[in-house]
């Protein structure tokens, strides 16, 4: 496979240019060496991923974000996980389709991208039909988005922040909102919205965008405003994943900066702005997610809710 591009790195925004083929590590922390932490049957995944056999998830390590409050810390901050050359990879990706995976949700997959592509090309060439999910941040180079949709059917990016300043501190890279629509943009282009379209995930997506925001406890003008930018570039077409699930992790609590919970109130009024600009597509979590699928990427199973999910 083609390791160029991690010689002077220029996969995400970061811009790093830094000779991962040589040991160097920029922001995401890894090196050309492809790392991973976790490939199951998820079963926490949105309805229209999920199914009843679960989304094929393959958690890569390390991330260009790095946010203080990353509910994957274990992997963005901390690093955990093991080699996988192209064939381990190939091998992972088709245990999971042996299993009967509605997709390959391939998460946090941007800083490894020669991989995936490789793997996407590998796997289609093996008869693989299942759709291929991207599933990141939203902090992506838009020029690189044509290149992702050749071989990806569906873009799974967050809208973490309408606030520069909150970006700023949260990630330290103020251009994330202007980043993040910019791809975003990129992607309904290349791929239109979610389809098709069930919520109650008795139909599976197949092809196209699917936007989620994590409401942060203390900052929901922020999560107003995005809604309102989605809103603004998008239409009340455009599907989005509301989540409530937010859960203090380590740096957060440490940093004594978005330590707490999401409250209920806060949580209604993202939701009540979403009806009131008329979104049509839009999945909420009123329930505040399930404990059980907040990971430790130490444990084989990293998720405990997904023993209560159907067997593959």
């Amino acid at each position: 496979m083609d390791l160029e591009a991690y010689r002077d790195c220029q996969l995400c925004p970061r811009l790093c240019r830094v000779d991962r083929v040589a040991g160097e590590v920029g922001v995401c922390g890894e090196t050309a060496v492809c790392r991973v932490a976790s490939s199951v049957p998820h079963h926490g995944e949105e309805p229209c991923f999920t199914g009843e056999r679960g989304s094929g998830t393959i958690f890569f390590s390390g991330c260009a974000c790095r946010c203080v409050f990353c509910q994957n810390w274990q992997i963005s901050h901390e690093h955990l996980g093991e080699a996988m050359d192209l064939e381990a990879l190939t091998a992972a990706a088709m245990e999971l389709v042996d299993r009967g995976v509605h997709n390959l949700n391939f998460v946090t997959p941007d800083h490894f991208w020669p991989h995936v592509r490789a793997l996407c090309r590998r796997l289609r060439a093996d008869g693989v039909r299942v759709p291929f999910i991207m599933n990141g941040s939203g902090y992506v180079r838009a020029e690189r988005v044509p290149e992702y949709a050749e071989h990806i059917d569906i873009f799974l990016p967050d809208f973490k922040f309408a606030d520069a300043a909150l970006a700023r501190r949260c990630m330290g890279a103020a251009d994330y909102p202007e980043r993040a629509l910019s791809a975003l943009q990129a992607m309904v282009t290349a791929a239109g919205f979610l389809r098709p379209w069930d919520d109650e995930g008795r139909v599976l997506a197949e092809k196209g965008v699917l936007v989620r925001h994590l409401v942060l406890p203390g900052q929901v003008e922020n999560s107003l405003e995005a809604l309102r930018l989605l809103h603004r570039d998008f239409g009340p077409r455009l599907p989005v994943s509301i989540m409530s699930q937010y859960r203090p992790m380590p740096r957060a609590r440490a940093d004594g900066f978005l330590d707490g919970v999401v409250t209920g109130d806060e949580y209604a009024r993202v939701c009540d702005l979403a009806e009131e600009l008329g979104f049509e597509r839009a999945f909420i979590q009123p329930d505040f997610g399930d404990s059980g699928f907040t990971p430790d990427f130490r444990e084989e199973e990293p998720f405990a809710g997904n023993g209560r999910g159907k067997e593959c």
